[in-house]
C-alpha cells in the first residue's frame, strides 16, 4: 500500500499545446458592446475574429459552408 491519497488524475497544458491546438483547429471568437446613457444607444461595436494557421483557413476554406468561417464571416 502506498501512503499517497488517491488523486483525480490532472493534465496540465503548456502554452506550447494550447497555440498548436488553437492554430491546428481555429477559435472564433465573438462579441458585442453597446455603450449607452440613460437608456439611449450611443456606441455599437461588434467584433468578430477567427484566428487559426493559413493551413486551417486553406483547409476549411475547400469544405462547403464550414461553420468556422461563415462564423467569422469570413466568405469567397
Amino acid at each position: 500500500m502506498t501512503d499517497r491519497p488517491d488523486r483525480p488524475l490532472q493534465h496540465e497544458v503548456t502554452l506550447l499545446e494550447l497555440v498548436d491546438r488553437v492554430l491546428n483547429k481555429g477559435v472564433v471568437l465573438s462579441g458585442d458592446i453597446t455603450l449607452s446613457v440613460a437608456g439611449v444607444d450611443l456606441v455599437y461595436v461588434g467584433l468578430r475574429l477567427l484566428l487559426a494557421s493559413a493551413g486551417t483557413i486553406e483547409r476549411l476554406h475547400g469544405v462547403e459552408n464550414a461553420p468556422e468561417l461563415e462564423a467569422a464571416g469570413f466568405r469567397s
